[in-house]
């Protein structure tokens, strides 16, 4: 007599979605080491102003450009050194990581959901708008993006929530795109079709049948767009046109510290590598999310 599995034994037997997205996840060990400094990423820029040692705008005038701990003339109470009008460099490092993540979470959170929404558009739309859509994606795509993000920062005037609108606008196509092409991959298969024959409406269908199921390289896509998001910010605030003075935002620190550059590697080279790491660390872990959640990757 052939044994039937009750409902409670194959539950048991299968894996829940979460622990199956771990288990792909983990075997990325680069992934896994993004996903621990993008934690403390996270957490310096939510406790940043608390775990400093000092205030990231305070001046020291008796502590100008004073090297490193380790190096000859410094001192463990500036661990990192100081920058040209005398202000800890750890400090601004530390709080400096609130600002990038504040970009990262707002550049994302627009570019991603105003994609998402013209996406689904051009995808149910009919064939004059889907290609209306794409056109016009297709030329903000044919600009350099920092090129674009320059001129749209240059029109709304130099500041960082203009320079978050900006980067958003640039790197929405990349959405419209992905997530058009999901779904028409999707609206092909039966789900969709008995979804219809069911009686759905449009909007059912769009947010509730198809949506869903076009998550995972979306998610991807917002995970390195976070990145991206990071290195533009950084970019325009070096060139002037993000954050102004004196926020403590790495690439600000960058445009401050340049002209010191051969006297003083301390006040370049941390605030180089603080968005090195960090942008590298959010790329392996978006490495890690692809190979986590595209089927195609996944072995048996």
């Amino acid at each position: 007599m052939t044994d039937i599995a009750t409902p409670a034994e194959t539950d048991v037997a299968r894996p829940s979605a979460l622990r199956e997205f771990w288990f792909y996840f983990r075997e990325n060990r680069g992934a896994v080491i993004g996903l621990w400094i993008f934690a403390a990423f996270a957490f310096l820029a939510l406790f940043g102003p608390w775990i400093a040692p000092h205030d990231a705008t305070a001046q020291f005038r008796g502590a100008i450009l004073q090297p490193p701990a380790w190096q000859d003339g410094g001192s463990w109470t500036y661990p990192l050194g100081t920058d040209p009008l005398g202000r800890d460099m750890l400090s601004r490092l530390i709080v400096g990581a609130r600002f990038s993540f504040f970009v990262g979470v707002v550049v994302v959170s627009i570019a991603a959901t105003g994609g998402i929404l013209i996406g689904l558009l051009a995808g149910f739309a009919p064939k004059w708008v889907d290609t209306l859509i794409m056109r016009i994606m297709d030329v903000i795509l044919a600009f350099p993006s920092l090129l674009l993000a320059l001129v749209l920062v240059a029109v709304l005037g130099p500041s960082l929530t203009n320079a978050m609108i900006a980067i958003a606008i640039v790197l929405q196509p990349h959405y419209v795109r992905l997530t058009r092409a999901s779904v028409m991959s999707e609206l092909r298969k039966d789900y969709v079709t008995s979804a219809r024959v069911a009686g759905a409406g449009l909007p059912r269908l769009m947010f509730i049948t198809v949506l869903p199921n076009c998550l995972a390289p979306i998610i991807v896509q917002a995970a390195l767009s976070f990145s991206t998001a990071i290195l533009d910010a950084a970019a325009l605030g070096f060139l002037g046109m993000g954050a102004q003075p004196p926020t403590p935002e790495w690439g600000t620190m960058l445009a401050e510290a340049r002209e010191f550059i051969l006297r003083a590697w301390w006040v370049v080279t941390f605030p180089g590598l603080a968005i090195l790491v960090t942008v590298l660390a959010i790329n392996l872990m978006g490495d890690g999310l692809r190979d986590a959640l595209d089927p195609k990757l996944k072995r048996s």
